[in-house]
């Protein structure tokens, strides 16, 4: 090699980010593929077909694969195929799991702050749970979740429902004396308020609790009301279609160890197609809102819809039980509560 072509050899390396790669060699770092597991416990379908979050994944990991040229790629594990539904939040803080889309409270007992994401009251639009995003209290949460070692990728709000072996919950009173799945700490004080007794597991697992009578009915998310079947094991339903006491944040989120080992052009990438997420998740949930509906009329069920006197029941219980439960918790919960209630 003469000395000109080597200098030149040598200046183009310097002015590259370099990796080792497996031969020993230096290559440029676009030039590696890094793989990545996102994992989430709704069923399994096809980028066009299923469950709107398992299809949001499947376009986020495209559109990622897309946009990177190939140095990005996933491997998406649905249905709790990787790991226990409970463990991924965790696992993503650790660095053992890359992404996850899971309900954000599912977290509560591990970070008090994240049972702000199943409230009941405290959002009741799709266009105010969108607010959060950009107001104080979103990036107030995302500071939160930040230090605690997680980046929210897209913002997802569901609206809520419940479904009944027997009779309709609609009014508080309706509650009384029925064993009922709420999802969260904050559901679980104004269910007992009511006069319930409450029962605690995961979306995945109410089907076989209605089935075998050891719950009576379930609070979840419409796309799980049918994901999950359980109009095969239910006789009402009462929708979150027109209005709903409680809304159900489901983010998109990764691992912040595992995020920043990633370039800068990758990051922005990441987010960039996270943030185009929102809008079909919107739409998706909206759309699953009134599905849901026509689902269980046809598998014979009863179907009943909220109206706003029935909403400010529920969150007046709310105000007084859950909502001062968790601005008691912490100064990191008292001021998301605070910030919170200036989008109502």
């Amino acid at each position: 090699m003469t000395g000109i072509t080597r200098r030149h050899f040598l200046g183009t390396l310097a002015a590259a980010p370099l990796v080792t790669s497996m031969a020993g060699l230096p290559v440029a770092a676009w030039a590696q593929t890094t793989n990545l597991k996102i994992s989430h416990q709704f069923p399994g379908g096809t980028i066009n077909e299923g469950d709107f979050r398992d299809r949001l994944v499947r376009m986020f990991a495209q559109q990622v694969a897309e946009r990177s040229k190939g140095s990005l790629k996933f491997e998406i594990y649905p249905g709790s195929s990787l790991m226990k539904t409970n463990a991924q939040f965790s696992a993503m803080r650790k660095g053992a799991l890359d992404m996850s889309l899971v309900p954000l409270n599912y977290a509560g007992g591990e970070v008090p702050e994240t049972n702000i994401g199943l409230m009941p009251g405290l959002v009741t639009s799709y266009q105010q749970g969108a607010s959060w995003k950009n107001a104080e209290v979103g990036k107030e949460l995302a500071r939160i979740l930040n230090e605690k070692g997680i980046v929210v990728v897209s913002w997802i709000w569901q609206a809520g429902g419940v479904a009944s072996r027997g009779k309709p919950i609609v009014d508080p009173a309706d509650a009384k004396g029925m064993k009922v799945r709420g999802g969260s700490r904050e559901m679980d004080l104004i269910l007992k308020e009511a006069g319930a007794a409450v029962v605690t597991l995961p979306s995945n697992e109410i089907y076989a609790a209605m089935q075998t009578g050891a719950m009576d009915a379930a609070m979840t998310s419409s796309t799980s009301f049918m994901s999950f079947r359980l109009e095969e094991v239910a006789k009402a339903l009462t929708t979150g279609r027109d209005k709903a006491y409680w809304y159900m944040f489901e983010p998109l989120m990764m691992s912040k160890a595992v995020f920043e080992r990633l370039s800068k052009d990758q990051q922005a990438i990441i987010m960039a197609v996270g943030a185009d997420m929102e809008q079909f998740a919107m739409k998706a949930a909206q759309a699953d809102d009134i599905a849901v509906a026509q689902v269980y009329q046809k598998a014979g069920a009863k179907v009943v819809d909220l109206n706003a006197e029935v909403v400010k029941k529920w969150q007046d219980i709310a105000r007084n039980t859950a909502w001062k439960d968790f601005a008691a918790r912490n100064a990191n919960c008292a001021k998301l509560l605070s910030l919170a209630e200036k989008t109502l």
